[in-house]
């Protein structure tokens, strides 16, 4: 199908695309990468009057470390991240996630900042930024504001950004030794996006898991921290049993959904295998030798 008319603004800042987007109103939509709005418009079930193009703001595309955080600008690439030195170096869980998204179109033009707001239930960031208790910084008329993304994402592709917010920057932890991550999927053939996603960062001390967060994609309306998991595993020595006994609870607390990619129960198991395996790899990379 093709899109309804539309008029199409290029600000030359990001203060100037928020008082834009501020004045428009519901009349207006951000344009990033395009890989999600341009489909939705296609089909007709978005149908803004103004698209305000952020995608030449150079002042989002940059990568750098700030104290014990990385600040990740939102028009950052997924291809851009995977391939990033900085990135792979001190979030390297981050950077294996940005690897596996879509296809080399897809990771060439989409944008970190733009698939976190679009908020996809099946999308590949939400688990891993949830499991590295990531923020997200939001710009509006009023300044800037962090929002922590365990209070980001808010349901069924919604998110706490408000309707004349920009999102600006993501900021992640740099994983010190000790620590590692795994974001691992099973994806939908043709799309690639997650029938459901699980990703893990653990940081071991002492011979024992000192922290352990898990962050679950796919399986439900929006991306969940699977808590029940985190407590059974934290202060224990890690091993493949007690793993795999804290794994069957990765579902608990999840409506999982059911489609032509996969039932409630299906998505649940493989909630559970995958939770499995990305908390192995996650406690490996962080050095137990036993895993």
């Amino acid at each position: 199908m093709i899109a309804t008319a539309f008029e199409y603004e290029t600000p030359s800042s990001v203060d100037e695309a928020v008082a834009r987007l501020s004045e428009l109103g519901d009349r207006g939509r951000v344009l990033a990468g395009g890989h999600s709005l341009i489909p939705l418009m296609k089909l007709r079930l978005a149908q803004p009057e103004v698209l305000v193009d952020i995608g030449r703001l150079g002042e989002l595309r940059a990568v750098r470390e700030d104290g014990d955080r990385l600040a990740i600008g939102a028009l950052v690439t997924h291809a851009q991240l995977a391939a990033d030195a900085t990135v792979d170096r001190h979030c390297r869980v981050l950077a294996e996630t940005a690897a596996v998204i879509g296809d080399p179109q897809v990771r060439n033009r989409g944008t970190i900042g733009g698939a976190l707001a679009h908020a996809d239930p099946a999308a590949d960031y939400p688990a891993t930024v949830l499991a590295l208790e990531a923020e997200v910084v939001a710009q509006g008329p009023g300044g800037r504001r962090t929002i922590p993304v365990a209070e980001f994402f808010s349901g069924l592709f919604s998110t706490a950004l408000a309707p004349d917010e920009l999102l600006v920057e993501l900021r992640v932890p740099r994983l010190g030794p000790g620590s590692g991550g795994a974001y691992l999927k099973r994806p939908n053939k043709a799309s690639h996006y997650a029938v459901v996603g699980v990703a893990a960062v653990a940081r071991l001390a002492g011979g024992r898991i000192e922290r352990l967060r898990v962050g679950v994609t796919g399986a439900g309306a929006q991306p969940v921290r699977a808590t029940a998991v985190e407590q059974a595993l934290e202060g224990e020595s890690p091993s493949a049993a007690a793993i795999a006994r804290a794994a069957e609870s990765a579902a608990a607390g999840i409506d999982c959904l059911s489609d032509v990619h996969g039932s409630a129960e299906y998505r649940a198991a493989m909630t559970r295998v995958y939770a499995r395996r990305a908390i192995q790899a996650a406690i490996g990379r962080a050095g137990s030798p036993s895993l």
